[in-house]
C-alpha cells in the first residue's frame, strides 16, 4: 500500500477510473457482441435497428478515453464490413 497521502489518493482516484473504464468497455462489447450474434443468426432487421447504436457507444467509449481513437475505428469497420457482407442496407 502507499506510504504517502497524495499516493492514497492517486490510488483511489486511479482505482474509480478504472472501474469506469471497465463498465464502460464492457458496455461496449456486450453491444458488439449483440449485434454479431443477431447477424450470425439471421435476424436482420434487428441488427439494422442496433447497428447504429452500437456505432454511437463505440464513439462514446473513444470520446471518454476509454479506448484508442483508431481501435475503435478498427471496431466500426469490422463491423460495417460484417453487415455489408450479411447484405444488410446500412
Amino acid at each position: 500500500m502507499a506510504n504517502h497521502k497524495s499516493a492514497v489518493k492517486k490510488y483511489l482516484r486511479d482505482e474509480k477510473k478504472r472501474l469506469i473504464n471497465k463498465m464502460n468497455r464492457s458496455k461496449m462489447r456486450n453491444r458488439i457482441k449483440a449485434l454479431q450474434k443477431s447477424v450470425s443468426g439471421g435476424n436482420m432487421e434487428d441488427a439494422k435497428t442496433l447497428f447504429p447504436k452500437v456505432i454511437s457507444i463505440i464513439d462514446k467509449t473513444v470520446i471518454k478515453g476509454t479506448i484508442h481513437k483508431k481501435t475503435g475505428s478498427r471496431y466500426k469497420s469490422r463491423l460495417s464490413l460484417l453487415m455489408r457482407k450479411s447484405g444488410v442496407e446500412i
